[in-house]
């Protein structure tokens, strides 16, 4: 199997991965994961889909990760990883989509608008 590659994106963090056959090591920005992610429920959602398909033994995933924050980063890797398995195989698409791992989630911050403080919040009126 040769090296399979897929691109996941959150809020504004971006994950590209890097999907091949090995022994189940998963290297972000070339730190092993449970450095790069000390939290343990950061830790599950990055090895959800590969905990649904009964892979996580089965490949080596060496991943960037780029902009964003802890979660939005590991909600990103969570897409790339499953996007990079469907492209193995094609048979775990439905699966991976009952669970919701192939879906992007499209909420991103509000811009700010001009002549108010924040996106929504406006200045405290004054009538006098």
């Amino acid at each position: 199997m040769e090296q399979i590659n897929a691109i996941g994106r959150r809020k504004s963090a971006v994950a590209r991965v890097y999907l091949k056959e090995g022994t189940g090591k998963i290297i972000i920005n070339k730190v092993d994961l449970t450095q790069y992610f000390p939290s343990a429920i950061l830790q599950y959602v990055v090895k959800q889909p590969l905990e649904l398909l009964e892979a996580t033994e089965k490949y080596d995933i060496k991943a960037n990760l780029d902009g964003g924050g802890f979660t939005g980063q590991s909600q990103a890797l969570r897409l790339a990883i499953a996007r990079a398995l469907v492209k193995v195989n094609e048979e775990d698409k439905k699966a991976l989509k009952d669970q919701g791992f192939l879906t992007r989630d499209s909420r991103a911050v509000e811009r700010k608008k001009p002549g108010q403080p924040k996106a929504r919040r406006r200045f405290q009126f004054s009538k006098r």
